[in-house]
């Protein structure tokens, strides 16, 4: 007699199952296809020098993609990373240039490696203030970090008044001379900030995939107060999750600071939309719970790509936004196809094996 497992397995794909299919791997055609029709459209799209310059146009937002998919699969939104970048991208020029004041006439200075580590530890500060107040004071993720793109970007402008902070090139005899190579610096062929996303990614990958921490943080968009009953400690996880947005924000920072060796507090403006699409379109889900790190590696590739490819064709920057914007609403639009769908799947699954 066959059992309700064997009954299962042998279940005969529906059109369904192929379509949900396809929609899951929606990302990696959609990367395909833009591939395919720049190599066409756009003259030298596919030159070694060509791949390399776009690789590190996809880095930027790959890192504020990889720390906002967290951020989104626990169920939150972080609308300040853009502004965070403007920040700390001001105090890594702040400590290049001045290091920190202590009166009489002295200043501590630094070397990069050290003024890295403060940046970073910046951004992970203003996360941890996001965080602080979504889980303490309850505030809605929406609400707090909107707030605080305004005051990360007040803070930016309120470091010059304003102005760049230009010729940031460090000084041999502080050890901060090397402070260009972060965003310049190439090591076996590849750009410094490559090997940064490459390790970046496969730290967050085994976070997600290998580690309880991993697990709290998809139980906790899953279902935040099953979460809760089950021992989660939800407000611990979202505090992770919004400092470790912080960090991201703090890297692309630094990079960008070192890439133009100048600083300005507008840097990163409209940072967060590009991220939240990249995010969104290598299927993580806006209603928590659900999203891969990979995925949002491609997502962030295909917005790249895009981005890359149009103005390699002379198209409008106008029209840019416009192409952008349709991808978001796109990418949202098909992730409620995939959770119906998924829902209808999984009934039907319920009712053949009750069979």
């Amino acid at each position: 007699m066959t059992s309700i497992t064997e009954r299962a397995a042998v279940r005969p794909r529906s059109k369904h199952d192929w379509l949900l299919l396809l929609l899951k791997a929606r990302t990696l055609v959609a990367l395909l296809l833009v591939l395919a029709f720049f190599s066409f459209a756009a003259p030298n799209f596919l030159s070694t020098a060509n791949a390399i310059l776009i690789s590190k146009h996809v880095a930027i937002n790959a890192f504020l993609a990889i720390g906002l998919t967290f951020v989104i699969i626990t169920g939150g939104i972080d609308l300040s990373v853009g502004s965070v970048v403007g920040l700390t991208g001001m105090i890594a020029g702040w400590l290049v240039l001045n290091g920190i004041d202590i009166g009489f006439g002295w200043s501590i200075q630094f070397n990069t490696l050290e003024i890295a580590a403060i940046v970073c530890l910046a951004g992970i500060l203003v996360g941890g203030i996001n965080g602080i107040l979504i889980t303490r004071f309850n505030v809605a993720p929406f609400i707090a970090t909107l707030g605080m793109l305004y005051v990360a970007r007040g803070a930016a402008l309120l470091f010059s008044e304003g102005r760049t902070f230009p010729n940031l090139n460090g000084n041999p005899d502080y050890g901060s001379d090397s402070f260009p190579l972060i965003g310049t610096g190439n090591f076996l062929g590849l750009p410094v900030m490559i090997w940064m996303l490459i390790a970046v990614t496969l730290g967050a990958a085994c976070i997600a995939n290998r580690t309880p921490l991993g697990r709290h943080i998809y139980a906790t968009g899953g279902n935040e107060r099953g979460a809760a009953l089950s021992g989660v400690r939800v407000a611990r996880v979202k505090m992770f999750v919004y400092m470790f947005s912080g960090l991201m924000a703090a890297i692309v920072g630094l990079i960008i600071a070192s890439q133009l060796r100048a600083a300005h507090p507008a840097t990163g403006e409209f940072f967060e939309l590009n991220a939240i699409a990249a995010a969104v379109l290598g299927g993580t889900s806006m209603s928590g719970g659900r999203g891969r790190i990979i995925g949002t590696i491609i997502g962030a590739f295909v917005i790249g790509i895009l981005s890359d490819g149009l103005v390699m064709m002379g198209v409008s920057s106008f029209w840019q936004m416009v192409v952008k914007g349709l991808v978001i609403i796109a990418a949202v639009v098909i992730d409620q196809a995939q959770s119906r769908l998924q829902a209808r799947v999984a009934l039907a699954q319920e009712v053949t094996q009750s069979r």
